[in-house]
């Protein structure tokens, strides 16, 4: 739902804050007021194109701003989630158009691109009027329309699994026959290379360790010596430190029999005299097994250049070297097994496209129920909104697939293109008038014929159409006093299920408001400004008394106003 639109320095608009309400929202106001301005900077906020006209004169930039409620929409939240915008009940969409003819696009305050605020708008709003966002008019969204109203979505679901399943496999199919040829020249390459690493067979941190070994050895004299040498002068030589501690320790005795304040020191200083000991031992045990062993020294020299140049070949680490030999593994025996391997998927694939094919046809079945009923309900509703005899058709075909292609679903043994829908291909068709064939419900009239196709549509689809917001721009064209009851009617039963806004000159559609706007265009100094506010309980009658009597309201003209509103 919308819940406020602000329009800053666009065209004849100064500045304008609206808050609209659920249910029906009518604007009114004189021609030329400037309400195509105000569906026009709707359009804008939607992702329409602008130009640096639309600036209003004197004005740096353009600003049209749209709070939105949108805490139940999962679409929106989806797509907002994707462009890893934050989503929150409410969204914020702004636009900005500069002199300069920069153009910045904004969702919650967050810079994005114009093609998105199209996406998120195409979520939120159905505009119909001389505008782009129509999601009827789009014959992409009519296979949907279809959908919802007999409520297939669960249907189509399944079968989308189906359908991504199957793309996935064929995806994997012609990955692995690009591969066969390449594989075929480089399998001899590969086993070369498998048949060099498992001869040497290096373990992960191997050649850290065996570095770490080759150091020792290689210093191992030098090791010995100085080993030998702490060792003596800390416990084996005559003037050892072991002895001089050892003495020290029977002078430290002796002066705590005299004096006991040296009790703490003595035992600080054995366990000191503890401490030189264990670290004797070690060196002791160190030396003992000091390994002087050339040929061991020669091995791991052999074993470390064995790995280095693996090494240096595939990838510069023994992790990147096992890495290497799993994947020329897995290609080698894909190589040894291309024909079973392409065999297996190939009858995955068969598999899938029958079950694919079996739930598009079940799909395609329903979809010709729901569109028989679509059919007759909407040439009944336009036949009530005053277009008599027309014929609406809901045409649904199937393509079959080219001979050489390979993206294709099996339905009863013959080959189909097919989507992620299904493999139909739904457009509405549309005749007005007696005697004319239907042509594409996208090429139809503009103007207010093709608002009231869209709100006999609408009405139809009410309940399933996704969209929370509809506006309609001059829908009253053409139309009488008897069908513009008519078509208010419609509207208001639609505004149960949508928020709707609708501007109007007709006093049968006025007087059915929930909220009312007048638009408004006056001279400030020398300048025309136009403005929007909602009309209070009192000035709804007179403005519809205005719309039945012209600027001259009479007693009649508010006693038919009033009748017209119900009250």
């Amino acid at each position: 739902m919308l819940k406020s639109l602000q329009v800053k320095d666009y065209a004849l608009i100064e500045y304008i804050d609206v808050e609209f309400g659920g249910g029906l929202n009518i604007i009114t106001g004189e021609t030329g007021a400037g309400k195509s301005i105000l569906i026009d900077a709707m359009s804008l906020l939607l992702g329409e194109r602008a130009s640096t006209e639309v600036v209003r004169k004197g004005a740096s930039k353009s600003v049209v701003e749209g709070i939105f409620d949108v805490e139940k929409n999962s679409k929106v939240k989806n797509i907002l989630e994707e462009s890893e915008i934050e989503f929150s009940s409410e969204l914020i969409l702004r636009r900005e158009i500069s002199v300069k003819g920069s153009n910045r696009c904004f969702i919650n305050d967050t810079p994005v691109s114009l093609s998105l605020i199209k996406d998120v708008g195409n979520l939120l709003v159905d505009l119909h009027g001389q505008h782009e966002h129509q999601s009827l008019l789009r014959t992409e969204t009519h296979i949907d329309f279809l959908d919802e109203y007999g409520n297939l979505e669960d249907q189509v679901e399944n079968y989308k699994k189906l359908f991504h399943q199957l793309n996935r496999l064929i995806s994997e199919l012609n990955e692995l026959k690009d591969k066969e040829s390449i594989l075929k020249e480089k399998k001899d390459l590969y086993a070369f290379q498998i048949k060099e690493i498992d001869s040497c067979s290096p373990e992960e941190g191997e050649d850290e360790r065996l570095n770490e070994e080759l150091i020792i050895l290689e210093n191992s004299e030098k090791l010995l010596e100085l080993t030998n040498q702490v060792y003596e002068e800390l416990y084996d030589s005559e003037n050892s430190v072991n002895d001089k501690l050892g003495k020290i320790q029977n002078d430290l005795i002796e002066l705590n029999k005299i004096d006991k304040s040296f009790s703490e020191t003595l035992n600080e200083y054995e366990s000191a005299l503890t401490f030189i000991k264990d670290i004797s031992k070690f060196i002791r045990d160190y030396k003992s097994n000091i390994d002087l062993d050339p040929q061991k020294l020669d091995e791991i020299r052999e074993r470390l250049g064995a790995i280095n140049l693996l090494k240096k070949k595939f990838g510069g680490s023994v992790k990147a070297v096992l890495e290497h030999r799993k994947k020329i593994g897995d290609e080698f025996n894909l190589a040894e097994n291309f024909s079973e391997s392409i065999s297996q998927i190939e009858n995955q694939i068969s598999d899938v496209r029958r079950k694919c094919g079996a739930a598009a046809e079940v799909i395609s079945k329903n979809r010709k129920e729901t569109a028989k009923k679509i059919q007759k309900e909407v040439k009944e509703s336009l036949k009530y909104l005053g277009i008599e005899n027309s014929e609406f058709k809901v045409k649904i075909e199937q393509q079959l697939a080219d001979k050489e292609s390979e993206n294709f679903i099996s339905v009863n043994g013959k080959n189909y293109k097919y989507n992620n829908s299904g493999y139909d291909e739904v457009e509405f068709f549309i005749s007005t008038n007696l005697g004319e064939d239907p042509k594409p419900l996208v090429k139809v009239a503009s103007g207010g014929e093709v608002s009231r196709i869209m709100l006999a549509l609408k009405t139809i689809l009410a309940k399933n159409d996704k969209l929370p917001l509809l506006i309609f721009d001059e829908i009253d064209t053409g139309v009488s006093g008897r069908i513009a009851q008519k078509v208010g009617q419609s509207l208001k039963s639609l505004a149960a299920f949508h928020q709707i806004i609708s501007i109007t000159h007709l006093p049968q559609i006025a007087g059915l408001a929930d909220q009312h706007f007048s638009v408004e265009k006056k001279q400030v100094e020398d300048r025309v400004v136009s403005s929007i506010r909602r009309l209070k309980e009192t000035e709804k009658i007179k403005e519809v008394a205005k719309l039945m009597s012209g600027e001259k309201i009479t007693e009649a003209s508010l006693n038919g106003a009033k009748e017209l509103m119900g009250l």
